[in-house]
């Protein structure tokens, strides 16, 4: 039963969150990677109007650790994505919107090592498209990486299990008061029935004498 219920609770929080997919949302990149193993290095930035058709250019670069100056890693303009440096050969991917019209800018490194910890700066040039005249717009943001040699878990992750925990103990506090609440009122029915029983007996007795 306990099972059930939080499972009916977790389907309802995916439904919930599948309902908010349809729209675009600014989240926040993750900044921990793990050496030997790929990181998506997240950039969004949402048109404020849906309605009004545009078209993107993204870049990124890089500024390593201890380094005053950034690189120019990576170049998206659709259909091209180009990687602008040779520390990248081979290792970056564009896994942003598949279109012109771009809002998620985010590439995946393949490979994390140590020397790929730094600054990442993210840079869209969006024109949008307007009735009367083409307006341009720069948005830029930026990563700041760290890589380790182990995942450690999440924030998000460990408050999600908190939850979850706190969700079980409600659920089976819940369950026990609701059978203190069946039992009392199971016994109290009882009770009253046999009382009716002993007083329906007394007034047989009375008759009789």
């Amino acid at each position: 039963m306990i099972i059930l219920l939080t499972l009916l609770v977790i389907l309802r929080l995916f439904d919930s969150v599948s309902q908010c997919q349809g729209g675009c949302a600014e989240v926040d990149s993750l900044t921990e990677a793990v050496v030997g193993e790929g990181f998506r290095l997240g950039c969004i930035s949402c048109k404020r109007r849906e309605e009004v058709s545009a078209q993107a250019t993204v870049d990124w670069h890089f500024r390593p650790l201890g380094e005053e100056d950034f690189m120019h890693i990576f170049h998206y303009d659709h259909p091209s994505a180009e990687i602008l440096h040779k520390n990248f050969s081979n290792r970056l991917e564009w896994h942003g919107t598949p279109d012109r019209d771009v809002q998620t800018a985010s590439i995946y490194i393949h490979n994390i090592t140590y020397n790929d910890i730094g600054t990442y700066r993210c840079t869209i040039q969006r024109t949008l498209h307007l009735p009367r005249d083409d307006e341009h717009v720069t948005v830029e943001k930026q990563v700041e990486l760290n890589v380790v040699a182990e995942a450690h878990p999440e924030l998000t992750t460990v408050v999600s299990e908190i939850m979850m925990y706190v969700l079980i103990v409600t659920l089976q506090l819940w369950l026990v008061a609701i059978l203190v609440h069946c039992y009392k009122k199971t016994s109290k029915e009882y009770e009253d029935q046999e009382a009716r029983k002993a007083l329906k007996l007394q007034a047989e007795v009375l008759e009789d004498n």
